[in-house]
């Protein structure tokens, strides 16, 4: 039994990139939770989500998402889906930040986040329509059989594809369930409740395509070697529903989730009010431009 434990615990190919983000992000959250009242929902949706990630990455399951079709996907859903979603639904940015020592924040990241490449880079990827692209484009090109083929042969395209996955996961949903009206918010409300219905149908597309393909169209795992007696179709089929509905299920929730922060921005006034001083802001400059 704790020789079978071992084994699953044990990376499949470890990362030290890996290992250091995710130790500094766990002390950071760490810090923070100890310095500002955190809920217990918060806390249960962020490490359950950290261990998520640890557990798709870094231990044997890495194995057999090499050597399955199935199981890939699976991860993927695992990384693109679920452990982002759960990451940013708890919202851990102010946490993170105060888990930051003070000298770190004024000599660090404060110049960090005020230098041109940050700027450029975040105003590029926090786009909205940028963003969402990505995190469709991201899903669809890794099911192309030929980019899949070179994922699987190549391990430094291999690792791109699962942090693609995750870093394009994380901002879409940061976008998505932000609580904040627009601005400072990137994304206007009534858009981040039907964006996850927008993103979820060319999923739903490509996984109905796999799940009904009559052909194998991922042969690689078979080179590879299965990690499982299943029939190759099978193990197709799965995939594809896995793309198709457990996908789907995840960016509804994540579309109700941001309905409910979009009614409380609603309930509390703060959209009437921003809209009033807009308004304002209008009239006034109006004014002054006579």
């Amino acid at each position: 039994m704790i020789t079978t434990l071992l084994k699953w615990m044990i990376p499949w190919e470890f990362s030290w990139i890996f290992l250091a983000s995710f130790l500094g992000a766990c002390v950071l959250y760490w810090r923070g939770s100890r310095k500002l009242p955190v809920s217990t929902g918060r806390k249960l949706a962020f490490w359950t989500g950290m261990t998520i990630v640890y557990l798709s990455l870094q231990t044997y399951f890495d194995f057999y998402a090499e050597h399955e079709f199935f199981m890939h996907r699976i991860q993927q859903l695992l990384l693109h889906h679920l452990a982002p979603l759960m990451i940013v639904a708890s919202y851990p940015g102010s946490v993170l930040r105060a888990g930051v020592p003070l000298n770190w924040r004024i000599r660090v990241l404060r110049p960090a986040l005020r230098s041109w490449p940050w700027r450029l880079v975040s105003t590029v990827l926090l786009n909205p329509a940028v963003a969402t692209i990505l995190f469709v484009a991201f899903v669809l090109v890794w099911l192309i059989p030929s980019m899949q083929t070179l994922a699987m042969l190549d391990w430094r395209v291999y690792r791109f594809m699962n942090w693609s996955m995750i870093v394009s996961g994380f901002v879409y949903w940061w976008l998505v369930l932000d609580h904040r009206p627009r601005p400072p918010g990137r994304m206007i409300p009534g858009m981040r409740v039907l964006s996850p219905g927008i993103t979820m149908a060319p999923q739903i597309l490509a996984g109905a395509i796999i799940t009904f393909s009559r052909t194998d169209l991922y042969p690689i795992f078979e080179i590879c070697g299965r990690a499982f007696n299943f029939n190759v179709f099978t193990g197709q089929l799965i995939g594809g529903i896995i793309i198709w509905v457990p996908a789907a299920t995840l960016e509804t929730v994540g579309g109700l989730l941001a309905m409910r922060q979009w009614l409380r921005l609603s309930r509390s006034g703060r959209l009437r009010r921003q809209a009033r001083e807009q308004a304002t802001a209008r009239i006034v400059a109006s004014g002054v431009g006579r």
